[in-house]
């Protein structure tokens, strides 16, 4: 009988990876600028734990430029094929970025194995200017980084990925100080393996972020159940059903649902203090509400349990 349908007056430009593009876009240039210095460095000084190091910023790049791409797809215009736009490319490229940093930590604890086994020689000092210099960058990254990992997915792997590289930068001045003052060869591998392990966690809760979005999860914060009986003490209305709540992307969260009313003539007035209620209490502006009455309802497939 009745249907409301808002989004803000359209679907936002400025996704919270949006805002955040150029940030993401100078710690590219500083990561590659020191990328290939820490590679040429890990091979030279033999280290385990610089080349750990190196690997995790040759992710990091990767996942940055897959970052800026993710934004430019997100960035265009929705066609009659696609409807929502590109938005959902934020997320894969966030999955992807935790894909790829298993992988390289599974690699790394593989060669810290074979490395603890078998300790081949270490370059200290060089090793240990290397990291110095990596310190300082994943150090200017994380700090253009930090304000978006709130806002953004995508953003948040790449902060991820910028501190896992800052941990490993100290790991490697302290593996580099070790060896320096006691020969320990094998505390390199070890360290290797340590900085490997801490990302971990970490990495795991991105990649689960990621997947509950792309399944249609309910973004967090939002309880059906609670919305059901909120919208049901309205005045007119009888009962609402088929509530559904999913993220397109980071900080654009939306609302279906089918509300049953005394009356469709009171349909405009009801849909309005939905939408409010959802704007002010869960930051949800994308909202589709089909208003019935019980003939309509009984008619409809989705009948409530």
């Amino acid at each position: 009988m009745g249907h409301g349908h808002s989004h803000g007056g359209g679907i936002p430009s400025g996704t919270g990876a949006a805002r955040n593009k150029t940030r993401l876009a100078w710690a590219l240039a500083l990561t590659l600028t020191y990328m290939l210095a820490e590679v040429v460095g890990g091979l030279l000084t033999g280290s385990l734990a610089l080349l750990a190091d190196a690997a995790h910023m040759v992710t990091d790049a990767g996942g940055l430029a897959l970052s800026l791409l993710a934004i430019h797809y997100a960035g265009k215009a929705p066609t009659p094929g696609k409807s929502f736009g590109y938005m959902r490319f934020e997320i894969l490229a966030a999955l992807a970025n935790a894909v790829v940093l298993l992988a390289v930590t599974a690699y790394i604890l593989y060669e810290a194995y074979r490395r603890f086994m078998e300790p081949n020689e270490i370059l200290g000092w060089p090793m240990m200017l290397v990291a110095v210099v990596g310190l300082g960058v994943n150090l200017a990254s994380m700090k253009l980084l930090a304000g978006g990992s709130s806002e953004s997915l995508n953003v948040k792997g790449a902060y991820f990925e910028v501190f896992a590289d800052m941990l490993g930068s100290l790991g490697v001045i302290f593996a580099a100080l070790v060896v320096m003052a006691t020969g320990w060869r094998w505390v390199d591998p070890l360290i290797g393996a340590g900085i490997g392990l801490f990302i971990v966690p970490r990495t795991w809760r991105l990649m689960s972020e990621a997947l509950h979005i792309l399944l249609e999860g309910t973004p967090p914060g939002v309880d059906l159940g609670s919305l059901k009986m909120e919208i049901e003490a309205m005045p007119e209305v009888r009962r609402a059903y088929d509530l559904h709540a999913w993220t397109l992307t980071s900080g654009f969260d939306a609302m279906s649902g089918h509300v049953v009313v005394d009356s469709v003539s009171s349909g405009p007035a009801i849909i309005r203090s939905i939408r409010a209620l959802l704007k002010e209490r869960h930051e949800i502006e994308h909202v589709t509400i089909q208003v019935e009455d019980e003939a309509l309802a009984a008619e409809s497939a989705h009948l409530p349990v």
